[in-house]
Parts: C-alpha cells; sequence; structure tokens
C-alpha cells in the first residue's frame, strides 16, 4: 500500500471511482428519467437565464465550507516567501488561461477538426477556457498535504487566488471567449462570479469572524468547519450525478467527444504544473512551497466552471460537457503530479524529511 493510501480519507483516495459510479449513475439518471432530467434542468432563475437552481444550491454547499477554511488574515504572510506566491499568481493568471485558449484552438480548430463541427469546436473551447481561468481547488488542501507542503503558504495563496478571482475571472473569460468568436452574456458572467464566489466568500468571512470571536479558532476549525465535511461530500456526488444527468445524451451518443477535449487539459496541467515546478528550482524556492505551488498551478475550482458553463450555454451544452472533463482527468492527473514532485524532493534544497507516495 502507498503512503497516499495511507494519508487520505476513503472518499478523497477513491475520488475517480466516485467520480465514475456518478458518472454511470447520472447517465442511466438521464436515460431512465428523461422528465425528471428536464424538469430538474428547467428549474432556472429566469426564463432563458441558464442559472440552474439546483446547481446553485449544490456548488453552494461544495464550496461554502471551503470558504470557511480562509483566513484572509494570513495574506499578511506574504512576505515569508513572496517568490513561490508571485510565481503561482504568474502561470495561474498570466499563462494558464491563454495556453489553455492556444491549445483549444489548436486541437479543437484544427487537429480534430475532421470529427468535430464548427459550433461543437467553439462550444469546447468555450469549456475549457472558463475551466483553465478558474484556478485552485479546495483539493488544493489535500494536495500540498500528500507533498508534505507548507499550509500556510497553501492558505495564503487560495485566499490570494480566491480575491485576484473576484476582478480577472470576468474580463479574461470574456476576452478569450471574444477572441475565439464564442458570443458571452456578461450579465450572466459577472451573475455566476457573484453567485459562486462573491457571496459564499462574504457569508463565509462574516461567519468566520463571528464564530472564532465567540468560541475560538479551535473550537471553530474543529467543531464547527468539521460539521460541513459529509456535506460537502454529499453535495459533491450528488453535483456529478445531476451534471452527468443532464449530459447523458452527450455522453453515450458522443463519447468520443470525451476523448478528444481530454488531450488538451491534460497536456495543459501538465504544461502548468511543470512550468510553476521549474520556475520554483529556477528561483531557490523551497520543495513545501514549490510542491504545492506545482498543484495549485495545475488544479481548477471546477465547481465554478461548471456551474458558470452552464450558466452561460446550458447544462447539455458541449461547454458544460467540456468542465465535466476536467472533473474527469483531475484527480488522477494530480495525484501523478504529487508523485512527481514527491520523487524528485531532492533537487531542492532540504527542508523536512522526504516522504514519498
Amino acid at each position: 500500500m502507498t503512503t497516499t493510501s495511507k494519508r487520505m480519507n476513503i472518499f478523497e483516495r477513491y475520488l475517480s471511482i466516485w467520480v465514475a459510479v456518478c458518472m454511470v449513475a447520472g447517465v442511466a439518471l438521464g436515460k431512465l428519467f428523461p422528465g425528471l432530467t428536464a424538469a430538474l434542468s428547467a428549474m432556472e432563475f429566469a426564463e432563458g437565464s441558464h442559472v440552474n437552481v439546483p446547481i446553485v444550491v449544490l456548488i453552494w454547499l461544495m464550496i461554502f465550507p471551503m470558504m470557511l477554511k480562509i483566513d484572509f488574515g494570513s495574506i499578511l504572510q506574504v512576505g515569508r516567501n513572496p517568490k513561490g506566491l508571485f510565481i503561482v499568481m504568474f502561470v495561474n493568471w498570466m499563462v494558464k488561461p491563454f495556453s489553455m485558449f492556444v491549445l483549444g484552438w489548436l486541437f479543437f480548430k484544427i487537429v480534430f477538426a475532421h470529427w468535430i463541427s464548427p459550433d461543437q469546436a467553439d462550444q469546447f473551447m468555450a469549456g475549457v477556457i472558463i475551466l483553465a481561468a478558474a484556478p485552485c481547488t479546495a483539493m488544493v488542501f489535500v494536495w500540498s498535504y500528500l507533498t508534505d507542503g507548507d499550509p500556510a503558504y497553501t492558505l495564503v495563496q487560495v485566499a490570494v487566488n480566491d480575491l485576484l478571482m473576484l476582478v480577472l475571472f470576468v474580463p479574461i473569460v470574456g476576452l478569450l471567449l471574444g477572441v475565439s468568436g464564442v458570443p458571452v452574456n456578461y450579465d450572466t458572467l459577472i451573475l455566476s462570479v457573484v453567485l459562486f464566489v462573491v457571496l459564499p466568500l462574504v457569508v463565509a468571512y462574516i461567519i468566520r469572524r463571528t464564530l472564532i470571536a465567540s468560541h475560538g479558532l479551535e473550537w471553530f476549525n474543529t467543531r464547527f468547519v468539521a460539521l460541513f465535511q459529509p456535506v460537502t461530500v454529499v453535495a459533491l456526488l450528488v453535483t456529478l450525478v445531476t451534471i452527468f444527468a443532464f449530459q447523458a445524451e452527450n455522453i453515450t451518443e458522443k463519447a468520443f467527444f470525451v476523448v478528444l477535449i481530454a488531450i488538451p487539459i491534460l497536456i495543459q496541467v501538465y504544461f502548468n504544473s511543470s512550468l510553476v515546478y521549474g520556475l520554483m528550482k529556477l528561483f531557490k524556492v523551497p520543495h513545501n512551497v514549490a510542491s504545492p505551488g506545482a498543484l495549485i498551478g495545475a488544479s481548477n475550482f471546477f465547481e465554478l466552471a461548471v456551474a458558470t458553463a452552464i450558466a452561460l450555454y446550458g447544462p447539455g451544452s458541449g461547454a458544460a460537457l467540456a468542465t465535466v472533463v476536467g472533473v474527469l482527468v483531475e484527480v488522477p492527473v494530480m495525484l501523478s503530479v504529487c508523485t512527481i514532485c514527491n520523487r524528485t524532493r531532492h533537487w531542492f534544497p532540504a527542508t523536512h524529511s522526504a516522504k514519498q507516495i
């Protein structure tokens, strides 16, 4: 048994299997009960808005506990190792979305042009752009833990990243979709950020500050936040089932597209993680900062990406399918990046004893 298995709980350890089970269950639900799926899909905040009510509720249940963990006071610790943070921010926001745009254009518009229509290419482009422009996820804390990453650094990066997302997500997505020739509703795009980043972040901040002041930090982390762990897991699994039910027709009739979409996403993940890791080594950043940096540079806030794609183009769109494929490939790929980081620990100055995955 590997160290990864010993360190991860049963849900995290077998997340790829859970995702596969949810995919099968969701597709079966969509095929066997099309009326129910259609009714769920039609539950929108406003007619034609595509902002799906069940998805909003489920996404909130997933990301709200993550937001509770964010201590914005930790941003004051940026001075401890600014090089690591600046490298990750540079790759996250100046390289990642644009490299995904280039890869999406290369594969969907040229390499795969014989197998997909121009409209499908535009939809897939939109999906991977949205995915790449939503960096970082709650699972980063798990990846950082598996590589003995500095937890304080990881927390700082997540906090800074969420603040940057408030101002950069909309303009970057809008710019790249516009260059791609894909129509984008800015009102819906802004609404997605408000619903899935701004509101949960503000509410979580207020609750965190209030409860820590009244009950203390230890109680907040060990008692209050812990209450949400099973809720988060169930919400994630139900969200996956719902999304795959919405995508039942696309997945069963166009399964080949899933493979095509996965190719540029995989290349982009390894490219960005390698770039961050290489820059960390070049600038002599310690391994316990370099390893989570590489993982943060490669991972995605897939909850936001999926919700935004559905809000903009609908639950059965090619854009939504592309973000779902990102969910499918992320866990096994990120585990492989963890393994690479641990096995190359000797490239960096020693900070503490090495552990292998």
